[in-house]
C-alpha cells in the first residue's frame, strides 16, 4: 500500500505498528489530538472493549448475529440454497448466517428437508421447543443461543407466527449487520426491509454479499453496524471528510 501511493502523496501516511502488546490498544484509544478515528476489527469482546474505553471517535464493525427468515410463501428450494450458502461457505466470517426463522405454516413441511440438507455439510442444529417437537434429534436452544454469534457450523432455528414476529426477534437479538427474508410477497418484503434495523437487508439473496468488494467499493475497511457517519460496507469514500475552501473578493456578511 505504501509503494502504491508514493508517487502521489507521502507514503508515511500509512503506518503499521508491529508490536502486538494489548497495552498499546489502551494508549491508542485515548490519543485524542493524534488520532481522528479508530475502526476496531476482531472479536465481539475486543470491539466492545474499544467502544467502552475509547475517547477517540470509533466506527463499530464486525459482529454478525445474522438471520434468514423464510416466509410462508417462499420458494423453498431457493431458500435452502441461500441458507446453505450463507451458513456453510465461510461460517466464521461476519456476514455468515447464524440463525434461521421459519414461518409456522411451512415448518412441518420444510424443516425435515432443510435440516437434512444442512446435516450433509456437518451443520449442528439447535432449535426452539417447536422445532424440537418436529425434529426430535435437534438440540434445544437456550435463551443465550439467540444472542450468540456462532463462528462455526452451528445454526439455531426458530419457528415464528408472522413476518412481524420475525422482525421483532431480529431487532431484539441481531447485531444490525445483515438480515434476509425469503418471500414472494412484495408487501412482506417491504415490511421486513423497512422495519428491520440493520446495515443491510436482503430479499431472496444470500447475506454473504455484504462485502465492500462485492458492493463495488474496492478494498474494504470494515462493515459498520452503527448509523453515523458510515453504515454497511466501507471503502475509501467512507473514510473521507469534507474540507471547504472559499475564495472571496472582500465579501462580508450583512445579516
Amino acid at each position: 500500500m505504501r509503494e502504491s501511493i508514493k508517487d502521489y502523496i507521502n507514503k508515511e501516511v500509512i503506518q503499521i505498528i508491529e508490536n502486538t502488546d494489548r497495552s498499546i490498544v489502551d494508549r491508542m484509544v485515548k490519543l485524542n489530538g493524534y488520532l481522528d478515528l479508530l475502526i476496531p476489527r476482531g472479536s465481539a469482546s475486543f470491539i466492545e472493549y474499544v467502544r467502552k474505553n475509547a475517547t477517540v471517535p470509533i466506527i463499530e464493525t464486525g459482529a454478525g448475529n445474522n438471520h434468514i427468515y423464510v416466509n410462508n410463501d417462499a420458494d423453498l428450494d431457493m431458500a435452502t440454497r441461500i441458507i446453505i450458502n450463507a451458513k456453510v461457505q465461510r461460517p466464521a466470517v461476519c456476514n455468515a448466517a447464524r440463525k434461521v426463522l421459519i414461518h409456522k405454516d411451512i415448518a412441518e413441511k420444510y424443516l425435515p428437508k432443510l435440516i437434512s440438507e444442512l446435516k450433509k455439510y456437518g451443520v449442528i442444529i439447535k432449535g426452539d421447543q417447536k422445532v424440537v417437537k418436529i425434529i426430535q434429534d435437534v438440540v434445544l436452544a437456550t435463551e443465550e443461543d439467540w444472542d450468540k454469534e456462532y463462528m462455526d457450523l452451528t445454526l439455531a432455528i426458530k419457528i415464528v407466527d408472522s413476518v412481524q414476529e420475525a422482525v421483532e426477534h431480529i431487532n431484539k437479538h441481531g447485531t444490525k449487520h445483515s438480515e434476509a427474508i425469503i418471500t414472494n410477497s412484495l408487501k412482506d418484503a417491504q415490511y421486513f426491509t423497512q422495519n428491520v434495523d440493520a446495515a443491510c437487508t436482503y430479499v431472496n439473496a444470500s447475506i454473504r454479499f455484504t462485502d465492500g468488494e462485492q458492493f463495488g467499493f474496492g478494498a474494504e475497511v470494515g462493515i459498520s453496524t452503527q448509523k453515523l457517519h458510515a453504515r454497511g460496507p466501507m471503502g475509501i469514500k467512507e473514510l473521507t471528510t469534507t474540507k471547504y475552501v472559499i475564495f472571496g473578493e472582500g465579501q462580508t456578511r450583512e445579516i
